[in-house]
């Protein structure tokens, strides 16, 4: 049996792996994906982080990238592949959770080829796990192209003719940035359209200089001003929103309210013009396949800074488990150390 078996692959997973390591602790890391780096790679091609590289390094191997640089999602998975080989974790891949069963003595994972047996279990599959889309998508016409964000990869993938992009987030954004650019065509956005945006670069520093000097993804959750701060809307950051709005092709018609066949029908006007839909209106967490989980109103696992409901499962890399970082790349480490610790002092 093992004492620890770590369900993700991505930078949680291999963040904690590192801290496992160091222990002594015999452990493997099991992901569903074909390849190290996989949920990185499924999104589309001309993704780049928000942060640059000195914001983005997991815990024993600095990120291989010049200063000030915003790795693409290559990078990115190029990254993990070699924290994996020069950290030597043990990783097995194409391996799909179906459930987790805590037992007399341990945990039972199974998984599509198998089960495998641990004292311990470590859950590191993130925030993003269904896409969701609203119900009215379903009375659209077969002959409007429609898509999840999470499968978009590029413009090659739309049909000519007018797009919809529906989702006011930093996918959103960017996704209607890239689609819009040339002009090509007219796309509909539906959408926040009074979402703050904010620069990369401000007074000469990044962003994120700027968070790391006044604590601002350095707050926990429990705290006031944490709680203040999880209370707003997300901004957009890198994408000048005001600029993308004020193109001739781009039409903002409010909420997406129903459809009719070829007719979609919006808060502000209707229109049979669409030939594609981009829906980029996130993701549902998807815990079902734990047995016993206690689950809060959002449907992600109670826990306090990565400690469940159920002795022996942890929890890593979600959205606010402890601060506005822990569910980034370079925020996560924090997280990962002071879990470890945990672990070991009650393992």
């Amino acid at each position: 049996m093992l004492d620890y078996v770590v369900i993700g692959g991505a930078q949680a997973g291999l963040s904690m792996a590192y801290h496992l390591k160091r222990k002594g602790k015999k452990f493997i890391v099991i992901d569903g994906g074909k390849e190290i780096g996989a949920s990185w790679l499924n999104r589309w091609d001309s993704l780049k982080l928000f942060t640059p590289t000195q914001y983005n390094h997991l815990p024993g191997l600095k990120f291989n990238a010049p200063k000030g640089h915003y790795p693409t999602k290559f990078e990115v998975a190029n990254y993990f592949k070699s924290y994996v080989e020069e950290l030597e974790i043990p990783v097995k891949l194409n391996t799909l959770v179906t459930s987790v069963c805590k037992k007399d003595v341990g945990f039972q994972v199974t998984h599509k080829d198998g089960v495998i047996e641990a004292e311990n279990v470590i859950v590191a599959t993130g925030p993003f796990h269904t896409p969701y889309t609203p119900p009215c998508h379903t009375k659209i016409s077969e002959e409007i192209f429609q898509m999840h964000s999470n499968f978009y990869k590029g413009t090659h993938q739309l049909e000519n003719g007018d797009a919809l992009v529906v989702g006011g987030g930093d996918s959103g954004y960017q996704i209607l940035n890239e689609i819009s650019k040339d002009g090509s065509r007219t796309v509909y956005f539906s959408g926040d359209t009074a979402v703050k945006s904010m620069p990369q670069i401000f007074l000469g520093k990044t962003i994120w200089w700027w968070f790391t000097l006044t604590g601002f993804l350095s707050f926990n959750k429990y705290s006031w001003l944490g709680k203040k701060i999880n209370s707003f809307k997300q901004p957009v950051i890198g994408t000048d929103v005001k600029e993308i709005l004020s193109r001739n092709n781009v039409i903002s018609v409010g909420r997406t309210n129903d459809a009719l066949n070829n007719e979609i029908i919006f808060e502000n006007q209707k229109t049979s013009a669409i030939k594609n839909v981009v829906w980029a209106t996130g993701y549902r967490p998807n815990f079902k396949w734990i047995e016993g989980l206690e689950l809060d109103a959002d449907s992600y696992p109670k826990n306090y800074r990565g400690l469940s409901n159920i002795q022996g499962l942890y929890f890593i890399g979600l959205p606010w488990m402890h601060t506005r970082g822990s569910a980034t790349l370079g925020g996560v480490s924090k997280d990962a150390s002071y879990l470890a610790d945990r672990m070991c002092a009650v393992s």
